[in-house]
């Protein structure tokens, strides 16, 4: 399919500008199927893979039908996580860079409820959220739907298979009847035909393949005896490969502490992201990884959609998943937006079930690889780039990104090619800076002074020093 311009596509000029400046020239394959129909107001289903542009998709549309005199609800898009909401609503923001007075709000769970309420008697054009919480706040009242045009539910085989099916019925039972609802899956399994059967109007299909391009993602397979073996396996391949970014994916809760507490003792810059983690450990873990000073996230499935990761060198399943789906969808988190990847699964004779419906699914003969040679456990394990500082200040003691920039490159500071991703949320912030000059870093901060006032800074460590 040869590329179409965004161009082509009747918009208001001052999208189509921001799309040139962020270097968004033609549309992926699922916005080029998807777009026109949204732009026309019809309800669609949009199913791809992760990283296939469907944000992009839904947001331009979402914009475009703006009215911004309009100080009322006019989208609302659910997503079944906070943090694919606080992406979705960075992206939308992003699009809206070159529109005058366009206001996203996001209404998760996991924060106070009160300071959101506060927010919404000011008024928002687009709702980004969590089904829990939007349901919450329509129930108190705090958000109405009346003047709601637009309903995106993202994401909707996740928040089905996380249990939000009756949270989004109520939402639905308050949103008007006249409206345009857009629904994005990466898969489109019965359950999704059901409920887009009910909600929808003679819905347009979308559909990209869900399958991924050997010539972005490199996938191998070992087979390995026992616990002990898979373990030493992974780690030959993470001193083959070296990946600057990994994420492993285990099958259990359990399993994903297991595993990192192991490849911490053998050197290994690792933390566990699972659902027994507190927000705040959750949010300070996915923070460390994204900035690169925590080299292996290990997870459960739960991170496989809708998390904030790019430029993922690698992935390597610990276990073969459950539902050949879900391992399209983990090795997905790799590859991305043309880049190279890897991607490494183990499995035993126990799973060698799995492993046919696999094969089948892929429509291809798995043969197992020779792992590397256990001479490479001699090799070091490699450090991340990066370690992270957190600040004892954020968003309510108006920390901004600049100010970090400006206490750490000034005087006598470090360079700020030096200086990584700055991330600030309520109370707290974090900065990224190069490993090799974090004393420095560190030394600013503590004793130089952010809006005249100083705060407590620590070095955040994962790995044995």
């Amino acid at each position: 399919m040869s590329q179409i311009a965004f161009s082509t596509l009747k918009m208001h000029p001052n999208l189509l500008k921001n799309l040139t400046s962020l270097g968004y020239e033609t549309m992926t394959p699922i916005q080029a199927q998807s777009l026109p129909d949204i732009l026309a107001g019809k309800d669609v289903i949009a199913q791809g893979k992760t990283g296939s542009g469907k944000t992009a998709a839904f947001g331009l549309g979402l914009l475009e039908k703006l009215d911004v005199k309009n100080l009322h609800v006019q989208s609302l898009v659910l997503c079944p996580t906070r943090e694919l909401a606080d992406q979705v609503a960075k992206e939308i923001r992003k699009l809206a860079r070159t529109l005058s007075n366009i206001k996203v709000l996001t209404l998760c769970g996991g924060i106070p409820f009160r300071p959101q309420a506060n927010s919404l008697e000011y008024g928002a054009h687009i709702i980004v959220g969590t089904p829990g919480r939007i349901e919450d706040h329509l129930n108190k009242e705090t958000l109405k739907l009346n003047h709601l045009r637009t309903l995106v539910l993202d994401e909707a085989d996740r928040m089905l298979e996380m249990g939000f099916q009756s949270e989004i019925d109520a939402i639905i039972d308050q949103a008007p009847k006249q409206r345009q609802t857009l629904l994005l899956s990466a898969t489109f399994p019965d359950q999704i035909k059901s409920i887009a059967k009910r909600i929808m109007i003679k819905p347009v299909m979308a559909q990209v393949a869900s399958t991924h391009d050997n010539t972005t993602i490199s996938q191998h397979f070992y087979k390995v005896s026992d616990n002990e073996q898979r373990m030493t396996a992974l780690r030959l391949l993470l001193l083959q490969h070296r990946p600057e970014s990994t994420v492993i994916f285990c099958n259990t809760k359990k399993e994903t502490q297991e595993v990192a507490n192991e490849l911490v003792e053998h050197g290994f810059s690792a933390l566990a992201l699972n659902g027994d983690l507190e927000q705040r450990d959750r949010d300070q873990t996915l923070v460390r990884f994204a900035n690169k000073s925590t080299s292996i996230l290990v997870a459960t499935d739960v991170a496989a959609r809708g998390l904030d990761i790019d430029a993922l060198d690698a992935v390597i399943n610990f276990h073969i998943a459950q539902d050949p789906e879900v391992h399209v969808h983990r090795i997905g988190r790799t590859g991305r937006a043309g880049s190279k990847g890897i991607a490494c699964s183990l499995f035993s004779d126990k799973e060698h079930y799995k492993m046919t419906v696999l094969g089948d699914y892929l429509e291809k003969s798995i043969e197992s690889e020779p792992l590397p040679a256990r001479s490479v456990l001699e090799e070091p394990a490699m450090k991340p780039l990066m370690a992270t500082l957190q600040i004892g200040g954020g968003k309510k003691q108006k920390v901004r990104p600049g100010d970090i920039l400006g206490a750490l490159t000034g005087e006598n500071g470090i360079a700020g090619k030096q200086v990584g991703k700055i991330h600030i949320s309520d109370n707290w912030a974090y900065v990224a800076v190069n490993r090799d000059i974090v004393k420095i870093a560190l030394k600013k901060l503590t004793e130089g002074t952010l809006k005249g006032r100083t705060f407590r800074v620590r070095l955040m460590w994962d790995w044995p020093t």
